[in-house]
């Protein structure tokens, strides 16, 4: 079954002063909407044409080689956008609590040490990618990955991404990343991440 583009959580304008109404517009409707579509034609006639996302970024080697790279990236834009808006909402922001609190302060040291590394991972990574908060199979770790890789495909569970291609953030903060990720943590919805954490 194709995919479709999930509908935004909330209004464009939801997650104003820290992400503008037009770049959420333009994020979600353009980009987004892109990679759905080119996933859609680059499974079609494969026989992971009808699995769910998840799925093909964990069975990319079964694909045709000529299609494979087409998926990866295409397949991972539309599973990354989609964590991504969830991840975010009105009111957001704060410190998680809570099992998640207690994990992210034994694995990171504290939560200003977690956001510093994310932080770190976000500004690090070369060019367009993401940086994420994964559960790896043994415990909590920062990771970057490029382009519209997925940590999925890495065997690895993400819990937290924030999306660095400049088309994330360069209407509002041009080339500073760094103020992008600053202001990005005011969005960030600890119970929806704390969700994903507890089905680890």
């Amino acid at each position: 079954m194709a995919y479709t583009l999930p509908p935004l959580p909330y209004p464009y304008d939801a997650l104003e002063p820290y992400i503008d109404t037009k770049t959420m517009e333009v994020h979600h409707d353009k980009h987004h909407q892109a990679y759905v579509d080119n996933a859609n034609a680059g499974l079609e006639g494969t026989a992971l044409a009808d699995a769910p996302v998840e799925e093909v970024l964990t069975r990319l080697a079964e694909l045709p080689d000529g299609v494979r790279a087409k998926v990866k990236n295409n397949a991972g834009g539309h599973y990354n956008h989609t964590l991504f808006w969830e991840t975010m909402a009105p009111g957001g922001g704060g410190e998680p609590d809570g099992a998640l609190a207690s994990a992210i302060a034994s694995a990171f040291g504290s939560f200003e040490d977690f956001k510093g590394k994310v932080k770190a991972a976000g500004i690090g990574q070369f060019g367009s990618g993401w940086a994420w908060l994964v559960h790896d199979g043994t415990g909590l770790a920062v990771v970057s990955t490029p382009n519209q890789d997925a940590p999925i495909s890495d065997s690895k569970t993400p819990l937290l991404g924030v999306d660095v291609w400049e088309h994330a953030y360069y209407l509002q903060y041009q080339n500073r990343r760094p103020d992008y990720l600053d202001a990005w943590w005011n969005t960030v919805s600890w119970a929806k991440v704390a969700e994903r954490f507890s089905a680890c």
